[in-house]
């Protein structure tokens, strides 16, 4: 490596490189990230902290033609009524909240996203 050093009262202040090679530098930096960032992933996967979602999950989310909260409770290989049994509400709510005439109030949201694991934003 090539590099022209920019001195300022006898200290080194800059290092002026080819753009060849200042593009180079930047690119295994980046590289380095993504690995680092990656090893992160599998590191949160292999300890449990975060979960692999299967594709066919994601693409009934992302279409949005299912609410979201019948996604997870099936994702989750629940029922309604053992849904609604473990977040303290009646299977009248989940299936009026999964058949969109029913919102949900926070409250409700938050102990059947605590049942499901998810975070509050997933079911809204």
């Amino acid at each position: 490596m090539s590099a022209q050093i920019i001195q300022k009262n006898g200290k080194a202040e800059f290092a002026v490189i080819p753009i060849e090679e200042y593009n180079r530098l930047l690119s295994m930096a980046e590289d380095f990230d993504d690995l680092v960032a990656y090893d992160k992933a599998i590191a949160e996967l292999q300890s449990g902290e975060d979960e692999a979602i299967p594709a066919e999950i994601v693409a009934r989310l992302v279409a949005g033609d299912e609410h979201p909260l019948k996604v997870w409770r099936e994702f989750r290989g629940m029922t309604q009524t053992g849904l609604a049994d473990q977040a303290g509400v009646s299977q009248g709510q989940v299936a009026l909240i999964e058949g969109g005439k029913r919102q949900g109030t926070v409250d409700v949201l938050k102990g059947l996203a605590r049942v499901l694991n998810v975070d509050l934003d997933d079911l809204v």
